[in-house]
Formats: C-alpha cells, sequence, structure tokens
C-alpha cells in the first residue's frame, strides 16, 4: 500500500531573468514570492502557499516554457509502476524523482513527500 497526492504545480521559465519571470506569476496568481522558503534559489522561485493547496514554484529550464505537474508519494517506486499500469512511461530516473510522460504527451514527475500533512487528501492505493 503507498499514499499519493497532487503536490505542485512548476511554472518552467526558459527565460534569461527569473526573478522576472517570478514577479509576473506572483502578480498574476495573487501569490507572493516567498523568499524565506528553502525552495527559492537559484533558478527556483517558490510562491506563498496557503494551506491545503498545491505548490506553486517558478522555474528557469533550458527547454520550451510549460507547465507541469508533480506527484508527491511515500513510495516512488510503487507510483511510478501504478502510473505505468495506467499508460505513463518513465522518462528519467533521477536521484530524488522520476520524470515521466502520460499517453496523452504531458510530462510530469512523481516526487518524494514535499508538503506538510501528508497523506491528508492523499489517495491509498493497494
Amino acid at each position: 500500500m503507498h499514499h499519493s497526492r497532487l503536490c505542485a504545480l512548476l511554472i518552467d521559465c526558459h527565460v534569461p531573468d527569473i526573478d522576472q519571470a517570478a514577479r509576473f506569476w506572483a502578480d498574476a496568481l495573487g501569490r507572493p514570492i516567498d523568499t524565506e522558503h528553502p525552495g527559492t534559489r537559484g533558478n527556483y522561485r517558490m510562491l506563498e502557499t496557503p494551506e491545503d493547496e498545491p505548490i506553486v514554484q517558478i522555474q528557469r529550464v533550458e527547454h520550451e516554457s510549460r507547465i507541469h505537474l508533480d506527484i508527491e508519494t511515500d513510495d516512488i517506486p510503487a507510483e511510478v509502476a501504478r502510473l505505468e499500469k495506467l499508460g505513463a512511461h518513465v522518462v528519467s530516473r533521477l536521484e530524488r524523482w522520476v520524470v515521466m510522460q502520460a499517453p496523452t504527451g504531458q510530462r510530469f514527475c512523481v516526487v518524494r513527500i514535499q508538503r506538510p500533512g501528508f497523506p491528508k487528501n492523499a489517495n491509498r492505493w493497494e
């Protein structure tokens, strides 16, 4: 048995200035940049997240700009296997997460637990 839930929306920005991109998305979404969050570093900027809502992270990338989501889980291999049975496939396995592609073409990541309160609002899979 394992659990998983929607964790985060990541806004991938192919831009030279991540701070400018983060300011746009902070203003557009009405969520200030969280400068104290440990995830705000290097190419990453976190927006303030109300409790019980998914994280919104802005990240500077070298690939095309897009938006992708993360699924957090207490068992990455089990969640990846479950998603493969649904038709997704692994694009790459990294040290702390797995990049997958849905049969509909979208990429997403399966990550370790990121938000407090897990497994609140998570699905339980046998």
